[in-house]
């Protein structure tokens, strides 16, 4: 049965076999195989034998046995590094003219993820499905959809190379390359969009806001936060809809929301509509599709092939970093309620690439999934096990049950006592009891993990927690030079970043 779901078979033989032209298994095998026959002639495709792979009965089942899993550091090393001297045909045909510039939260040099003109296609049609699937909405204002688009993003300004690409923040690259006729709906434009220095752009964003009917507004919810608070102080109104009465509708992503939501919807004079996306610096991996959705729908038949590694002690160290041996999943032999760290190959030239981000399916039938951290932003000193899911969830309540905005925070954990601790620094400009929150926070992750829970009367002897303002933690991403859409901040603390918020917390500087 493998190899005849493998080839494309007639529709009417296909219905008779009860294997439906959408199968989520076929979407991928097929997204696949454009991919090996684009690259095959690549040196990476020929390397790697892409043409053993596309022509065998198994594409996907050689294609995996043929082709090492990357991580950024192992494909940069051995390839992407050369595109950036000029090689064209490395992993993908022809000269890399773009490459997003990308720290992730923990690393201190800059990523440089290839960006194609095939890649933006691709994005760009998601871009629309997505759109369209908000007049699908029971309470989405339609209306909003007409209205102006504000993209808060980092500096459309990109630097230029020496073998003539550019290299910048994503949203800057896509602004670049915006359609003609989404000009008239995109805002702050151009002018605004490309200044570096954050505080000035918000600063011009919240002197014209008032000149603008915005309906729908993409970006980082802390971001967005802090833009909206600026707007409302600045024309001293109660609300964003009295500056923005058409307001409707928030996409969001690449962080959970829920610390945030509390604190964003002090700002608002009435409902709006929240859609979450999945977009990284690889792809546009996907997004919450239906009103009610559990989670987000991978895009299963746009140019990215994904596998999934279970996230456990077989596939990854203690330090989140995934084994030569490690086992990777295709979308048909997933778990429900499983963790897993995801693996995607593009038209970008990724190929088997780890994006460091760890997912749980929540409807296996829709292929719908939340993230739940990163592979190495997660703390299990003792065996705690402590994902950001757990984390996020816990703020989640604690916001709930003491009325309070919390939204940033970071967790450390270190040696103490002969065994170890962890400290959270917590953000929130409300008033609360630290005892009484760090109390209610350690018992929820109590009762959300029984690893935690384990080790809280073993090992882990203490828990301590630290509140502080809000504006520490937006001040810190600024002198590190991490501001706008593709910046978050680490909700794990380790290393150099770890270092540099210690001297920060005492210092003032990093």
């Amino acid at each position: 049965m493998a190899s005849i779901i493998d080839i494309k078979l007639p529709k009417a033989l296909a219905a008779a076999l009860r294997i439906p032209p959408n199968d989520p298994r076929r979407q991928q095998i097929r997204v696949l195989k454009k991919l090996l026959k684009r690259a095959r002639f690549t040196e990476f495709g020929q390397h790697y034998r892409f043409d053993e792979a596309l022509y065998s009965k198994s594409p996907a089942l050689r294609f995996r046995q043929q082709v090492p899993i990357h991580d950024y550091n192992k494909i940069y090393e051995e390839w992407w590094k050369k595109t950036l001297e000029g090689v064209p045909d490395v992993t993908w045909p022809g000269k890399i003219k773009y490459y997003a510039l990308s720290s992730g939260t923990s690393e201190s040099a800059s990523k440089y993820i290839p960006v194609t003109k095939d890649l933006l296609r691709s994005n760009s049609i998601n871009y629309v499905r997505q759109l369209i699937s908000v007049f699908g909405y029971e309470d989405a204002n339609r209306k909003a959809l007409t209205k102006g688009f504000l993209m808060l993003g980092g500096a459309t300004d990109l630097q230029k190379g020496k073998a003539g690409w550019y290299a910048g923040d994503l949203s800057g690259i896509l602004a670049k390359k915006r359609p003609f006729w989404f000009q008239t709906f995109y805002k702050p434009g151009g002018r605004i969009a490309a200044i570096k220095d954050w505080n000035q752009k918000l600063t011009e964003i919240v002197e014209h806001a008032k000149e603008w009917d915005i309906g729908y507004i993409v970006g980082v919810p802390a971001w967005c936060q802090m833009c909206m608070e600026m707007v409302i102080e600045h024309y001293q109104v109660k609300n964003i809809h009295e500056i923005w009465p058409n307001f409707g509708v928030f996409v969001h992503g690449g962080v959970a929301f829920e610390p945030y939501k509390k604190g964003f919807e002090k700002l608002l004079g009435k409902p709006i509509v929240y859609i979450e996306n999945y977009l990284s610096s690889e792809g546009f991996i996907g997004y919450k599709m239906r009103e009610h959705a559990k989670g987000m729908q991978l895009v299963l038949n746009n140019n990215i092939f994904f596998e999934f590694v279970p996230f456990d002690d077989k596939n990854f160290d203690a330090d989140g970093k995934i084994l030569p041996d490690a086992e990777a999943k295709m979308i048909h032999e997933v778990e429900e309620g499983k963790e897993y760290a995801l693996l995607m190959s593009t038209n970008a030239g990724a190929w088997r690439y780890l994006i460091g981000d760890t997912i749980r399916f929540v409807d296996l039938a829709k292929s719908e999934v939340v993230i739940t951290g990163r592979t190495k932003h997660f703390l299990s000193l003792t065996g705690e096990h402590l994902s950001v899911d757990n984390m996020n969830k816990a703020i989640e309540l604690a916001s709930e049950k003491f009325n309070i905005s919390i939204p940033e925070y970071t967790v450390v954990g270190y040696p103490y006592e002969n065994f170890f601790a962890h400290k959270w620094f917590v953000a929130t400009d409300d008033k609360v009891d630290p005892e009484a929150l760090r109390s209610f926070i350690d018992q929820g992750l109590r009762n959300l993990n029984d690893d935690y829970a384990v080790e809280r009367d073993s090992a882990l002897k203490e828990v301590f927690l630290e509140v502080l303002p809000e504006e520490k933690f937006m001040h810190f991403m600024q002198l590190k030079g991490k501001v706008g859409s593709q910046h978050k901040f680490p909700r794990v603390m380790k290393g150099k970043m770890l270092d540099e918020w210690n001297k920060y917390l005492s210092t003032g500087t990093v």
